[in-house]
């Protein structure tokens, strides 16, 4: 890609860093992966990022592609240019959506599967993230907003509602009163409130973002990888369960944990004051 595509995009602007390789034949997203980590960034910067048919299509594909990718140990999201992360669904095409489609629910099940993506993902939100986009972001692992982020889910002024997974992901983000109260009226939210409530985790600056959001996947990708996976999964299916049942899940997902190979080079790195040289064993 060159430089000028990349100033456009609002890719590799952030720390120089040679990418290792970029995947090609999207139409709407740029696909790069450098350091194990895959930045997918939605490419559609005339139209803020709108979630089209085709963006959604590709989401699927790309998280096909980098799930059996054992170069790839984690995800990172974002959008080009500098006004948006994703403006929400494309509205030329909400025009044409019928009962078939909301039965469908194509863009709900592609959140689901970057929720339920076995490798970390981190949703680096430079701009709007209203709608889909919200939605999106809240599928991820972490989120992590620009100063000049702002959040919302403005369905209901449309007439619908947010139908990818939005009202649910919301409530149990930030407790259903805050969630109704900004599906309700269609507020947005700045990066200080999302942090505040605990929507997002972290802030970052626009110029520093995107190397931010990598920095947290760097640091990840030193943990045990199998531990993380188990962790998301723990902690995922613990949410939607009573503190009995997680803790059974969690009970077991320990005691797998203390039969790989990675709990025993773990601990005596620790005990060596070294770092582990994990291998997903």
């Amino acid at each position: 890609m060159s430089e000028s595509q990349e100033r456009e995009s609002g890719v590799g602007h952030d720390d120089g860093a040679t990418r290792d390789s970029a995947v090609h034949g999207y139409e709407t997203l740029l696909v790069d992966v450098e350091d194990r980590i895959a930045t997918i960034t939605i490419n559609r910067p005339e139209a803020r990022n709108a979630l089209s048919r085709t963006v959604i299509r590709e989401i699927h594909e790309a998280l096909d592609a980098l799930r059996d990718d054992d170069s790839v140990g984690a995800v990172v999201f974002t959008g080009a240019g500098e006004k948006a992360f994703i403006a929400g669904a494309d509205i030329t095409q909400v025009r044409t959506y019928t009962m078939h489609t909301g039965l469908e629910s194509a863009m709900q099940r592609a959140f689901d599967s970057i929720e339920s993506f076995e490798k970390p993902t981190i949703a680096a939100v430079n701009g709007f993230a209203l709608g889909g986009g919200c939605e999106l972001a809240m599928a991820c692992d972490i989120r992590i907003a620009s100063t000049t982020a702002r959040f919302g889910l403005p369905e209901t002024t449309l007439g619908v509602l947010p139908g990818a997974g939005g009202t649910q992901r919301m409530a149990r983000l930030v407790g259903i009163g805050r969630a109704l109260d900004l599906i309700l009226t269609s507020r947005m939210l700045n990066a200080e409130e999302a942090e505040r409530w605990g929507l997002v985790s972290r802030m970052s600056s626009p110029e520093t973002l995107l190397a931010d959001a990598r920095e947290v996947a760097r640091t990840i990708l030193t943990k045990g990888p199998v531990a993380v996976r188990l962790a998301k999964l723990v902690v995922r299916a613990g949410a939607d369960a009573d503190l009995t049942t997680g803790q059974v899940v969690e009970r077991l997902a320990q005691t797998v944990l203390y039969t790989t190979a990675d709990k025993n080079e773990g601990a005596q790195a620790f005990i060596d004051k070294r770092p582990a040289q994990f291998r997903g064993e």
